[in-house]
């Protein structure tokens, strides 16, 4: 696999997609950036992670998706994590396909640590299933 042909982008607030956003990174060979660092020439996979806060995705994901460009991006595969609320995927995927960008439609969550709740998620078996999804995913670039 080429790896400038793969980006990984996230946000996160308390750390907990920064975790899945480094071990996709690792396995990837590439380094994970926070938005809104932009992507470089072509990708054709952009891992994008995020996460919902109080019912909805953060506006700087918003504006971030925003700022894509559908002709060098082509496709997007989406991880998430939350301690309260549902898995950021199905906002997050409207967003990107209101904007013409392809979206993978499998996508990878965990839960994530919040106060009490999840404690020490994710976890080390979080982070492998973040590497089986990260390898599954760009098998086909091979």
């Amino acid at each position: 696999m080429d790896k400038s042909k793969v980006a990984v982008r996230y946000f996160s607030k308390s750390g907990n997609t920064k975790k899945l956003a480094d071990e996709i990174a690792k396995t990837v060979g590439r380094k994970a950036e926070q938005i809104p660092a932009p992507i470089d020439g072509k990708v054709d996979i952009l891992f994008l992670g995020a996460s919902v806060y109080w019912g909805g995705i953060s506006s700087e994901v918003k504006k971030y998706i925003q700022t894509l460009d559908k002709d060098k991006i082509g496709k997007v595969v989406v991880f998430s994590t939350s301690a309260l609320a549902e898995r950021a995927f199905p906002q997050i995927q409207k967003k990107l396909q209101d904007h013409g960008l392809q979206v993978e439609s499998r996508n990878f969550y965990c839960r994530g640590e919040f106060t009490a709740l999840h404690k020490g998620r994710p976890n080390r078996k979080d982070l492998d299933a973040a590497k089986r999804f990260a390898t599954e995913m760009i098998a086909g670039l091979r």
